[in-house]
């Protein structure tokens, strides 16, 4: 069976965030240098012969970026020899301001990237500083400057909310400047403290104060109000695009469709399974050496969790879950499978349905999390 899509994580940072609790370790070039030869005998395993076809590659991190040239190119050329890129519609790199130098820059889009993710965060270099990020409000503007040059405009720019200390009059300042420079794609995300951050610590040790409930709010209501005005369509939660600019790569994940995960911490969606890599570098890279086939842990995915997965993932995007499209997949309607969810969700104004859609209301997207947990299934 075809794989759609292929996530490739690449765990090096030249400094580590404060909220971030994504598979990362601080940049070594010998450490990269081993991690590229086990992850090129991981994607061989996966694709030992003819080059696959996907429709969307998307390289994460950690910061990709990150690597140093020669590592970089090395990552492009592995990747190139293992995917026809040809019939690739969207390859996008993710990347932090700061880290794009020219020679970079031509080097992803000579191997045929077209599509660049960059962590922004804030425009606002006081808070940039306290989240623990090192670059500047200057290097987005150098690096977007750097993109555009060589032809690579298909930008995307991630904003956070909810920081600490940030106020919504902060806030709206960097969401005016992120769109003085009219992306196609812009994606916000409030903070969320996970465990095994500086921030966890801090919050633990009661330091760190979270943002008000209240002014989350009224952050991502002005987020949504104002990409709108701009003509940014919102698409999913936190995901806003210009016609056509939509993220496939992510849609893959919301449609519920499969792609390889590859590289330490990795998640990927197989037919019948859900695979996790190790994480921890050292064990990621011994047995993606040895044989190849480094994961940590399968989760079988039967029909229910099929089911389940294709409501609380579709239920992200805009435009919802399309009612035929779920009974031609799975043969039973909707109503047949979550018919109590679906009243209980109605009454509460949370679902509607529509021209043979059922989505989130805005007020259930405010809640979204509570919308998923109803369509948990019992054993």
């Amino acid at each position: 069976m075809k794989i759609p899509s292929a996530y490739i994580h690449i765990p090096f940072c030249q400094q580590i965030c404060h909220y971030c609790d994504f598979t990362k370790f601080f940049y070594n070039e010998r450490l990269a240098d081993e991690y590229m030869e086990a992850l090129e005998n991981e994607i061989h395993t996966y694709i030992p012969e003819e080059k696959a076809q996907v429709r969307t590659i998307f390289v994460g991190g950690g910061t990709p970026t990150a690597v140093n040239h020669s590592q970089l190119k090395k990552l492009l050329q592995m990747i190139d020899d293992h995917f026809d890129l040809a019939s690739c519609e969207e390859y996008t790199f993710e990347a932090n301001p700061g880290d794009l130098d020219l020679e970079k820059v031509r080097l992803l889009k000579n191997y045929g990237v077209n599509r660049i993710s960059l962590g922004v965060q804030v425009f606002d270099d006081e808070m940039l500083e306290k989240i623990g990020r090192v670059h500047k409000v200057k290097d987005v503007y150098t690096n977007i400057d750097r993109l555009l040059q060589v032809g690579l405009s298909n930008i995307s720019i991630d904003l956070m909310y909810a920081l600490p200390g940030q106020t919504v009059e902060d806030f709206e300042k960097t969401i005016d400047e992120a769109m003085q420079f009219g992306l196609p794609h812009y994606s916000s995300y409030s903070l969320q403290i996970e465990p095994k951050t500086v921030f966890y610590q801090r919050y633990k040790k009661g330091t760190l104060i979270k943002a008000p409930e209240e002014d989350e709010a009224l952050m991502y209501e002005l987020l949504q109000r104002k990409l709108s005005a701009a003509g940014a369509v919102q698409y999913e939660i936190s995901n806003f695009a210009k016609p056509g600019f939509e993220s496939k790569h992510n849609l893959t994940y919301w449609n519920n469709e499969y792609y390889y995960g590859i590289g330490a911490g990795a998640h990927g969606y197989l037919p019948g399974k859900r695979t996790i890599n190790l994480r921890p570098l050292p064990a990621y890279v011994k047995k993606a050496t040895s044989d190849g086939i480094p994961i940590l842990h399968e989760e079988p995915i039967g029909i229910k969790e099929e089911m389940e997965e294709q409501m609380f993932l579709g239920l992200r995007k805009t435009e919802g879950v399309l009612t035929d499209q779920f009974y031609r997949k799975y043969g039973q309607t909707i109503v047949d499978v979550f018919g109590h969810a679906l009243s209980t969700l109605k009454e509460r104004s949370l679902i509607e349905e529509n021209s043979g859609y059922i989505r989130m209301t805005p007020k259930g997207r405010m809640l979204g999390n509570e919308v998923f947990q109803e369509f948990l299934l019992d054993d």
